[in-house]
């Protein structure tokens, strides 16, 4: 997506240890009109696609996958959450996963009633790297007997091998900018 890339290239920032800064636009200040442009590029590609649910995760996925479900015509958003609480209460579906970003694992959490046998879901977020968040999501998804119709992903670090392994294991996954390499003592980005 061309708007997408021009954007990364604008105000991405590219750090040390294969870290990029998207938070002007993507994941703590939100472009709502990107949103809305990525969601319905997702449901372009998407088309014809069998999808009820889309699942993300907390938080930086939660605003995309809000905009999007509008273009799937207005399917419900489930959001992993990241945390116990006593708002959540009832069965649950629950994994454990590792953050790339935040260089720690953590426990993620559905309430049963909101995933279940037969959903088409459409899980959306906004990095993969290692695709270590979307295996948690899948598991979550198999537990529940829910299948996953597709996997839509804002930013891809394609060197990172996460999506070539989704890939490989079947999952159609659909990445609006794939990132080939990133330096980050020239701040320079190339997209796949």
């Amino acid at each position: 997506m061309q708007e997408l890339e021009d954007r990364i290239r604008h105000d991405g920032i590219v750090k040390a240890g294969n870290v990029l800064k998207v938070d002007a636009f993507l994941n703590h200040q939100c472009d709502v009109e990107l949103f809305d442009h990525m969601g319905a590029e997702w449901a372009r590609l998407f088309e014809g696609v069998e999808i009820n649910k889309i699942l993300t995760i907390e938080a930086s996925g939660i605003g995309m996958a809000c905009i999007a479900a509008r273009h799937f015509g207005g399917v419900p958003v489930v959001f992993a959450k990241k945390a116990q609480s006593i708002n959540l209460d009832g069965e649950q579906y629950a994994t454990t996963i590792y953050s790339f970003t935040k260089q720690k694992e953590y426990p993620v959490i559905v309430g049963k009633r909101f995933l279940s046998e037969g959903d088409k879901v459409l899980i959306i977020d906004d990095f993969l790297a290692n695709g270590c968040a979307l295996e948690g999501l899948i598991k979550i998804c198999e537990a529940a007997g829910a299948e996953v119709a597709g996997i839509g992903i804002a930013v891809e670090k394609g060197f990172q091998g996460g999506g070539d392994k989704l890939r490989e294991r079947g999952f159609r996954v659909e990445s609006l900018a794939r990132i080939a390499d990133m330096d980050c003592d020239t701040g320079e980005i190339t997209f796949a």
